[in-house]
């Protein structure tokens, strides 16, 4: 009986550890979205608080919500931006996805 018992609150413990967001496990959305942009965006784009983008074209994420309605971001990460600076790959994401990167340019603006 102890052994299914054990079994039961395992399952149960892995159901919800793999149901929960990407960034639950580092307890924070903005450096989980610091990661993925500095992963995928930090070729082109100035990432950080300061600094310039190394591409031309990219503007730096801190200008990103004065430069766009937030909203629109989050469409456009959602659709995939296909569109950007010429050379830009095209990135689709997640909603966790979403969430994180946009937490972290909204934290960029503090």
């Amino acid at each position: 009986m102890e052994r299914r018992t054990a079994f039961v609150i395992l399952s149960f413990a892995a159901a919800i550890a793999f149901t929960l967001p990407a960034w639950a496990g580092d307890g924070s959305r903005i450096a989980y979205g610091k990661r993925l942009v500095e992963a995928n965006c930090a070729r082109c784009h100035a990432v950080g608080r300061t600094g310039a983008s190394t591409h031309p074209d990219a503007p730096p994420f801190r200008s990103l919500q004065r430069r766009y309605p937030i909203e629109d971001l989050e469409e456009a990460l959602a659709e995939g931006i296909s569109t950007g600076h010429p050379d830009m790959p095209e990135f689709v994401a997640t909603p966790d996805q979403i969430d994180a990167i946009i937490a972290y340019i909204g934290s960029l603006d503090r």
